[in-house]
């Protein structure tokens, strides 16, 4: 694949990026020479060197980007070995330490609700919460690796209770107050939470919703909690046992020096969850250090973020997206938050937070802009976003249609980079890359660090065609386990059975001619249709390409001794599915694809079901059409959606 380029940066824009003054301070420090050969670029002989020895890399990046704490001797013990490799095994640090750098009045949040609600939280102002927050939580009992719950909308609060947390050592899990009940203790439960923060309500779409009325249930399902803590609803006693507001928590304490607890590299810093929807949700722990040092470099080397800089991703406290939105304090940026949805109270709302806070850097889902497209929604014709010069997009793999889209309706002068890895690491392994041009449909490369490849099925290596996504080296935001897997035995049958001591990843990947990657679905999605193996992807970018699909599911379906496609579509409003309509698509998929991504049925459904970070959910919807349970229905963000595809074909 040799995709004309959409956007090439200007060489000013090229040289001023932090990547250009990492390699050439790397020169003068001794590292590689800015002579490393130049083809195909620059790039891949810093990438090369990141990978083959990873304790200069890592060492080289733990100086240059400052981290606060004491790094020790040893970089990696068992660098040759995965799960086993550990990183930085003598420093001491502290992620909260780290995210406040800063202690001046220049804004650290902004924070804007669908409603209109505006706020400002300055550096100064967000040190003196997180320090009153640290004392409650250390009055209420929690210290070093005690487990701390939040679930809240994405507001200032919510960041102060990470930012807390982290500062005593104590470990955050959070989820998004469109949960129910069950799905809450699912995800808590496992956590065994001592402090639990939660809202009194959010709002959607223009509606209030409650959520107090729901807490004695969950708070019967988490017996581990001793304190609730209801956010904001100041001044008023909420109605659950033990409960108090925010405000009436941290009264009793004064803003003064945060005491920042440094501990180990590896000291647990979140439990983040799986959004699958075949079991009770993965816990996967995730290390202090390896994030910090992963998100620093995704933040700085990769998508360009500079300190006063205004950075956002459309994202819930139920999403790894949140987290990483948050770690870009850590590089002196501000963040800026968005309660609600993306299309209220118009379908421009994140446009006009982007005018109104001199965005730079902007994270939506393919989903997002996809709808845009269909909708004809031009945000160049209507908006300056003269401050914005990247834009991500990750959840699920972003089609060529949407790339062009965003260079012809958004803005034409702008970074616009799939990215790709997953709750799973807490980080990505193939996204931005500053001064590579950008190509409809490809991610642009791997990240620093990273030791990706694409394997066939045998483990071999693959220059050319469709395989699996795997990483053959440590990394440092490699997780430390799951939780209550004692013996490391589902962690190691999750990542590194398929391939011993390669972690596979399970998306169904490709190299391109150009150095990047095309992500084609889950492989544990991937259908195999006559023995060709299909992403689902592939079905996807055709299809929703034409005006009259909305979006697109695909699922493979047994039948006696083989297995057939089934193609379903959610239409644009006010169309039916008839034959004329099926027969364009299967045309479509035949010229755009080939006959074998033809799918044997075409269905017609109201809607498609997703988690609640906006993935689609191929095998839930398998399981229904075989008439199999589907477990975990509370990852769902429209589990009702379902129903429309029991005795379908």
């Amino acid at each position: 694949m040799t995709a004309k380029p959409l956007w090439i940066p200007s060489r000013e824009r090229t040289r001023a990026s932090n990547l250009a003054a990492f390699a050439a301070w790397l020169a003068e420090e001794g590292g590689p020479s800015p002579d490393l050969p130049r083809p195909p670029d620059p790039y891949h002989a810093l990438w090369r060197w990141s990978i083959e020895d990873q304790e200069a890399f890592w060492s080289a990046a733990w100086d240059w980007f400052g981290i606060v704490g004491e790094r020790g001797g040893r970089v990696l013990v068992d660098g040759d070995h995965m799960p086993s490799a550990r990183y930085f095994p003598d420093a001491r640090l502290n992620f909260a330490e780290n995210l406040l750098r800063r202690r001046t009045d220049d804004p650290a949040i902004i924070a804007w609700a669908e409603d209109g609600r505006r706020r400002v939280v300055s550096w100064r102002e967000l040190h003196d919460i997180t320090s009153r927050l640290a004392q409650a939580m250390r009055d209420a009992g929690v210290g070093p690796g005690d487990r701390v719950a939040a679930l809240l909308p994405n507001v200032p609060e919510a960041v102060a209770v990470l930012l807390a947390a982290a500062s005593i050592g104590a470990v955050l899990s959070t989820a998004s107050p469109d949960f129910g009940a069950r799905g809450v203790i699912d995800r808590f439960g496992q956590v065994g939470p001592r402090l639990l923060f939660v809202t009194d309500g959010y709002g959607y779409r223009g509606r209030r919703f409650e959520t107090l009325s729901r807490v004695p249930e969950i708070l019967d399902g988490l017996p581990t909690v001793e304190r609730t803590v209801v956010v904001p609803n100041p001044g008023q006693a909420p109605a659950i046992p033990d409960g108090v507001p925010f405000d009436t928590f941290i009264r009793p304490f004064e803003a003064r020096e945060i005491d920042f607890v440094r501990l180990p590299f590896d000291h647990p810093l979140y439990i983040l969850f799986s959004s699958g929807t075949t079991g009770v949700p993965k816990c996967i722990v995730h290390r202090a250090g390896g994030v910090l040092l992963q998100h620093i470099k995704e933040h700085q080397l990769h998508c360009d973020i500079k300190a006063g800089d205004r950075v956002f991703y459309f994202t819930t406290l139920g999403w790894m997206m949140w987290n990483w939105l948050v770690s870009a304090l850590a590089s002196e940026a501000t963040i800026l938050l968005w309660d609600g949805s993306p299309v209220h109270p118009g379908n421009d709302a994140l446009f006009d937070f982007a005018d109104g806070t001199g965005m730079t850097l902007m994270g939506v889902s393919p989903g997002y802009l996809g709808a845009l497209r269909k909708e004809g929604v031009s945000p160049c014709d209507t908006h300056r976003l003269s401050s914005l010069r990247t834009l991500l997009c990750t959840g699920s793999p972003l089609a060529a249609a949407g790339f062009e889209y965003v260079y012809e309706h958004v803005k034409r002068d702008v970074h616009l980079v799939s990215i790709s890895g997953g709750t799973d690491l807490c980080a990505c392994f193939v996204g931005a890359i500053p001064g590579w041009p950008v190509r409809a449909g490809e991610i642009q490369g791997p990240a620093l660090g990273m030791a990706v490849d694409v394997f066939s099925p045998g483990g071999s290596s693959m220059e050319e065609g469709k395989g699996e996504l795997v990483c053959t080296r440590p990394f440092p935001s490699l997780p430390l386990g799951f939780l209550n897997d004692d013996d490391g035995s589902r962690y190691l049958g999750t990542y590194f059975e398929r391939f011993p001591g390669i972690w596979h990843h399970g998306d169904y990947a490709e190299k391109t001619g150009t150095g990047g990657y095309v992500i084609h679905g889950r492989s544990d999605a991937t259908l195999n249709v006559h023995g060709v193996r299909i992403g689902t992807a592939e079905i996807y970018r055709p299809v929703e390409g034409m005006p009259e699909v909305a979006e697109a599911l695909a699922v493979g379906q047994r039948r006696g001794e083989g297995t057939r496609m089934v193609l379903f579509v959610r239409l644009a409003p006010g169309l039916r599915l008839d034959d004329a309509l099926r027969d364009r698509i299967r045309t479509v998929l035949r010229t755009q694809a080939s006959s074998r991504h033809v799918p044997a049925r075409i269905v017609q459904v109201d809607d498609i079901p997703r988690t609640r970070s906006g993935k689609i959910v191929e095998l839930a919807v398998t399981a229904v059409v075989h008439g199999e349970p589907v477990k975990n229905v509370e990852a769902l963000a429209n589990p009702e959606a379902l129903e429309q595809f029991r005795g379908r074909v």
